[in-house]
């Protein structure tokens, strides 16, 4: 049993890794109180599932213009110092949005721009903090640690959430965005106190260009790569855009409110968390590519069965189940991606990873949004299953191989 429990933490040997997973966990803490807290107030404001998808729509537009040359940076710069920077930026937003609500001044069009100005963010933020955990860890302890990540993000999810749909009814948003305003100040925290080696600075003898041409180059000579990333397109358009519809579907769908939704978000949160646990209990016995195969057909399944529920119970037991099939698909094509690419492309190729991780969500959520505004919420969720399923089968008749990474 020790054995187990340190295989399953074996990150959390390493003192910056600590610094950090005790940090993102509080930070990611309260970014999830903030976007639960920010759907219930744009359904509030405008009552449209259609605007739900344009704030989502919003924050993904940079993510497409810029996430790229964000790797580029990543490789170029120090990724602590980067990280540091993007989470102050988010912070001040946070606050941004916290006053105007508490000034009662908020409209919807300010929280579009706010996502938009989140978006310019996380599109340095996300390619620097996915190839920073290889700078925390050695090797043998990459796809422990990216694991254990998911485990943090998951286990916001299941507390931020319900958190946040309490404080929403109780207090109003604005506490929400100011618990997630505060709540940086431990990751900057935790960067400032690590202890890094020297890292090789690159020479910088290419342009950005050719290093982005470099990147591209390497992606489309590894199939598993192009797989990988193929299926993470479909995850983040047809899986995790359900996201987008829980503040409509809280209401129109289950006759509730704001703690409606915010048990949804943690319910699926709840499945993730477990999901992300039991990949990091296995460790190295895992069979990593039949894991991903198999929750690329569970999620698109559940989600399809979850349309048909009115109940509550029922559809936080699917939801949880199609949370699940979400994390192995996103985690252990995290994990292979990593694990397959050299440290000097590693954040322009995460680059690319995240473009499409990020970049596909708004489109999603755009396009559930409408979907949903013309034909309802369940049926929105009914033709994203479908899609998603057909896809899963293409990839498990036409790329076998897949199973044996």
């Amino acid at each position: 049993m020790d054995e187990d429990r340190r295989g399953t933490f074996a990150a959390l040997r390493h003192p910056n890794y600590r610094l950090w997973f005790i940090g993102q966990l509080i930070s990611l803490f309260g970014t999830w109180m903030q976007t639960t807290a920010q759907g219930f107030l744009i359904f509030e404001l405008t009552h449209s599932p259609a605007y739900l998808g344009l704030v989502g729509f919003a924050s993904g537009v940079p993510t497409w213009l810029l996430t790229l040359y964000g790797g580029v940076v990543a490789d170029r710069v120090p990724r602590r110092k980067l990280i540091a920077i993007t989470q102050s930026c988010m912070m001040v937003l946070a606050f941004v949005l916290a006053a105007l609500t508490f000034l009662r001044i908020v409209e919807p069009w300010h929280v579009v721009v706010l996502a938009s100005l989140l978006g310019i963010a996380n599109s340095f933020d996300a390619p620097a903090r996915q190839s920073f955990v290889s700078e925390m860890v050695g090797p043998e302890d990459l796809t422990n640690a990216i694991a254990l990540n998911s485990t943090m993000f998951q286990a916001a999810t299941v507390l931020g959430p319900a958190m946040a749909g309490i404080t929403y009814a109780l207090f109003g948003p604005g506490w929400c965005f100011i618990v997630n305003g505060v709540s940086f100040v431990a990751v900057i925290a935790a960067l400032l106190a690590m202890r890094l080696p020297p890292r090789v600075r690159p020479s910088g003898t290419t342009s950005v260009l050719e290093e982005l041409r470099e990147g591209t180059r390497y992606i489309r000579s590894q199939p598993t790569i192009r797989v990988l990333i193929s299926m993470i397109a479909v995850s983040s358009m047809f899986g995790l855009s359900f996201g987008t519809l829980i503040p409509a579907w809280s209401v129109n769908v289950l006759g509730g409110g704001a703690e409606i939704s915010g048990l949804l978000f943690s319910a699926r949160g709840t499945g993730a968390l477990l999901g992300a646990l039991a990949i990091a209990s296995l460790g190295r016995r895992i069979m990593r590519g039949r894991l991903l195969v198999a929750g690329s057909f569970l999620y698109p399944v559940l989600l399809f069965a979850l349309a048909f529920s009115r109940w509550l119970p029922a559809s936080l037991l699917l939801l949880a189940g199609a949370g699940v099939g979400t994390i192995l698909v996103n985690n252990l094509s995290n994990a292979l991606v990593q694990t397959s690419t050299p440290d000097r492309l590693r954040g322009r190729v995460m680059g690319a990873y995240t473009w499409i991780f990020f970049g596909f969500m708004p489109l999603g959520a755009l396009w559930s949004g409408l979907v949903a505004a013309r034909l309802g919420e369940p049926a929105a969720v009914m033709i994203n299953a479908s899609i998603a399923f057909i896809f899963a089968l293409a990839i498990r008749i036409f790329y076998p191989g897949l199973t044996q990474e």
